[in-house]
């Protein structure tokens, strides 16, 4: 990837001409607006399952709060400031996404303030309305495979989903639900 960017940064630099998109890339290009619909302010309210993937029973905490999409390099990339509250605490977070032209892919990277760590990225994209991301992560130090989901409910109303999967995605226990509604 060095390379390639170093090759185009070269082209630039020396005056020659961009290449001419090809088909495909055009067609890929319009992955890059999968989330042009989130562009703004919204309410969210959370539930967090407290200890996923464990034996313990079932405990859901709640917070409510906002999400704001702002759009990077011509929506190329686009960054969501997440800060949400409630009985159990304050979570403020970022979630950057970037768009893979190449690949007509997004990677979701998602960086909880508290402890200043970027999670491991999920891959995917939208198909039939619907957005699906998967990558892989660590709980507590085993492996474990990440989906995130995004459901829009209309224009002004969507739903995001985490699950966590310890066999490889055989099974998947949803631990983060999130609706958001335009404001």
């Amino acid at each position: 990837m060095c390379l390639s960017l170093l090759a185009l940064t070269a082209g630039a630099a020396s005056g020659e001409a961009a290449p001419i998109p090809s088909t495909a890339q055009a067609a890929a290009a319009d992955g890059q607006h999968s989330f042009d619909w989130e562009i703004g302010t919204w309410r969210s309210d959370v539930r967090v399952l407290a200890d996923p993937l464990s034996e313990s029973p079932d405990e859901w905490l709640e917070f409510s709060g906002t999400s704001v999409v702002r759009p990077l390099m011509d929506r190329r990339a686009n960054v969501v400031e997440f800060d949400v509250q409630g009985p159990a605490g304050r979570i403020e977070a970022l979630n950057l996404r970037l768009y893979e032209p190449q690949a007509d892919r997004w990677s979701l990277s998602f960086a909880n303030l508290r402890d200043g760590l970027l999670a491991p990225a999920v891959y995917g994209g939208f198909h039939d309305g619907v957005g699906e991301f998967f990558g892989d992560d660590q709980l507590n130090g085993r492996p474990i495979r990440v989906r995130f989901r995004i459901v829009r409910q209309g224009p002004d109303k969507a739903r995001f989903e985490q699950a966590f999967s310890d066999d490889g995605g055989e099974t998947w226990e949803t631990n983060w639900i999130v609706v958001d509604r335009r404001i």
